[in-house]
């Protein structure tokens, strides 16, 4: 494995969350173990932990699960199309925001949504032009 830019993730279903990661940001599960699971792309790696079960006995998560959107912190993919993701991150439990709440950055299409857990995540589409 290469160095790259990186971010940890701590999730009480890691397998739930890893495989929504690969799908809707278009990341490759490269290592798996019980405690932990290391997605990457061409430029970053997401690695995404099992919460102790002391603490994750205690979490609890909503169905659909709610937005933590009191974070410092929100991920950012660049995929190859939102319109499509949209359905996938629906299947996986998490939930992309509606056509009409996305906006244009820096040549991009751009929405946000929520992982199944409800962490805030931002998708990034290059606009063609």
């Amino acid at each position: 494995m290469s160095l790259k830019a990186a971010a940890v993730l701590y999730a009480k279903d890691i397998k739930r969350v890893s495989t929504f990661y690969a799908e809707v940001a278009e990341l490759t599960i490269v290592h798996s173990e019980a405690d932990h699971v290391i997605l990457e792309s061409a430029s970053f790696q997401l690695t995404v932990v099992a919460i102790p079960n002391k603490f994750a006995a205690s979490i609890e998560i909503a169905s659909p699960p709610i937005r933590r959107e009191n974070t410092a912190i929100k991920l950012v993919f660049s995929i190859s199309n939102i319109a499509s993701t949209r359905a996938i991150a629906a299947r996986l439990g998490g939930e992309l925001n509606p056509v009409d709440r996305e906006w244009e950055f820096l040549d991009c299409r751009v929405c946000d949504g929520h992982d199944p857990e409800g962490n805030v995540v931002q998708l990034r589409e290059r606009i063609e032009g």
